[in-house]
């Protein structure tokens, strides 16, 4: 018994170090989304709906996850992972010095795509494989508290951060002096690059057993579980990136939000979020992680129903509930969804079950931002009216997302509750 503690020990400081990666991938993935990300839009010409599909890139980079599967075979991810983080996180920090290339601006915009694009790509390369090596140094009893904890550490952290970012953002364009704001804010990233690098490389990895790629492949087919929660994830991301691509813009122009504000905003929501999260991995811990998930959905649900009414005139006050529901709701949701992965597939399929998962899912949500465009251009278009109505289209995409929400519920109760769970000897 001692024995076995004193193994489990020697990977505590590991998964310390991944609470601290994943407190410093939230901070790079705060600068390069949401309204940070639509205030350099904004400055580069960009449309709304364009900028909604640029922010969807979060989602079609997950496609790229799907190149995890034939990792599934290696004994140490750890340099592949290091690699192709330092490479994502360069690209980001360009995003934010485009602006300063001396080339035309049809041409920057071009580039802003590209670079962003590339960097999600990269990214969810090694996705599948840094989770794995991540929640491999975990007990699957302790999963709950320790997303969690995770979880609490880069809310708290992204708080402080968000304070920063957005005044000195404000402060700058304030002077009028917008370019430096961009290049501090590329800047910033690469030192978080740096940090993220050093904190990766002090982590220890699991050794494991090589296991060829064909036979994950074959059983995934044959996974009723795993095709079960692949099409739970793909409902919810179509609800998602329906539209949250769109809020940022909806923020920093129509609701007239400076960026302190959104800066307070996104604070109390990361301390709201750190207080929930906790309590709710406790519970998915003590209950199951699908069980957790319906209420969590339901104060979502809630929350777009909510910014079907959100317009300039209460939007501090509307958008402020909306951001603290979805803020209570995330806290569940995002180690969740994930969770479900090891609650229902064996342990040799879950590198290439969970990128297969994200590839799939990442991909329709892309694929609704970029429908839900369209819609966005034509309501624009057309004054602000839709069907005679007038209204805006984040509004209209909001009551599209609480119906989907709904369903979500629903095949939460009626699907996946009802699934096997994988026990010990499974995994």
């Amino acid at each position: 018994m001692m024995k076995t503690e004193a193994k489990r020990d020697e990977y505590r400081f590991s998964r310390l170090m991944f609470i601290l990666v994943a407190a410093l991938e939230y901070f790079v993935a705060l600068t390069v989304g949401g309204a940070y990300l639509a205030k350099l839009t904004a400055y580069v010409g960009m449309s709304d709906a364009m900028t909604g599909i640029l922010t969807a890139f979060v989602s079609l980079g997950c496609s790229m996850q799907i190149v995890a599967i034939f990792f599934t075979g290696l004994r140490s991810a750890k340099k592949l992972v290091c690699a192709a983080n330092v490479a994502d996180q360069a690209l980001f920090a360009l995003v934010y010095l485009t602006p300063l290339f001396p080339i035309p601006a049809a041409h920057r915009s071009m580039l802003l795509l590209v670079l962003l694009l590339v960097a999600h790509l990269v990214m969810n390369v090694v996705h599948s494989p840094k989770i794995n090596w991540m929640m491999a140094l975990v007990d699957d009893d302790k999963r709950g508290v320790f997303t969690a904890n995770k979880e609490i550490v880069s809310l708290v952290g992204g708080m402080l951060f968000t304070f920063l970012m957005g005044a000195v953002i404000d402060t700058f364009e304030a002077r009028g002096e917008l370019l430096s704001a961009f290049a501090f804010c590329g800047i910033t990233i690469f030192v978080l690059m740096l940090l993220h690098t050093l904190a990766l490389f002090l982590s220890k990895e699991k050794t494991v057993e090589k296991t060829a790629v064909r036979v994950p492949i074959r059983r995934m087919i044959c996974n009723k579980n795993l095709l079960k929660v692949m099409l739970f994830a793909v409902l919810w991301h179509i609800a998602q990136y329906a539209t949250t691509p769109f809020y940022g813009s909806y923020e920093v122009g129509a609701l007239g939000f400076s960026m302190t504000f959104v800066a307070v905003l996104s604070a109390v929501c990361s301390l709201t979020r750190a207080l929930c999260s906790r309590p709710i991995g406790r519970f998915a811990d003590r209950h199951s992680f699908a069980t957790m998930l319906i209420p969590c959905f339901a104060i979502w649900g809630v929350g777009y129903f909510i910014n079907i009414f959100t317009v300039p005139a209460n939007g501090k006050v509307l958008f402020f509930i909306y951001s603290l529901l979805n803020a209570i709701s995330m806290g569940g949701i995002n180690g969740g969804t994930i969770n479900l992965i090891y609650d229902y597939v064996p342990h040799e399929q879950r590198v290439a079950a969970l990128a297969l998962q994200n590839s799939i899912a990442g991909v329709c949500g892309f694929l609704t931002t970029l429908a839900f465009s369209r819609l966005v251009d034509h309501i624009q278009a057309n004054g602000n009216t839709f069907l005679g109505i007038r209204v805006y289209a984040q509004q209209v995409l909001s009551l599209f997302a609480c119906v989907m929400i709904l369903l979500v519920i629903g095949y939460l109760l009626l699907v996946i509750r009802k699934m096997h769970r994988v026990g010990p000897s499974e995994s």
